[in-house]
């Protein structure tokens, strides 16, 4: 008798029509992912003394150190040149991330998403 016991909940075609949804933003978001891990970006630090790359993964990609900041005396200021350009890289990769992913979630806040 009773056809669709979920009529208040969106009714049957709403409900297909939220799924399929669902399922293209799933792939939208594994495509996006996919394009974002090929992405590179950079940091740098002292001026552009120490400069990195990132990927989209979060994987370091280059480091270049400038031969005017390496002396053999002061290997402490060169560690602290690496770590602010590749901790750079890595929020800047992070926020690539975060802003395409925000795109395809229209603003949603989904844990786990990336």
């Amino acid at each position: 008798m009773a056809k669709n016991r979920f009529t208040g909940v969106g009714g049957g075609g709403n409900m297909n029509n939220m799924l399929r949804q669902a399922q293209k933003m799933q792939q939208e978001i594994e495509n996006t992912r996919q394009e974002m891990e090929q992405r590179v970006v950079g940091g740098s630090s002292g001026g552009g003394a120490v400069t990195v790359t990132v990927s989209g993964k979060k994987e370091l990609k280059s480091v270049k150190i400038d031969p005017e900041v390496i002396d053999a005396g002061d290997t402490e200021m060169l560690e602290d040149l690496i770590l602010t350009a590749v901790n750079e890289a890595l929020t800047k990769a992070e926020d690539m991330m975060s802003s395409e992913m925000g795109k395809i979630a229209g603003g949603l806040n989904i844990p786990g998403l990336f």
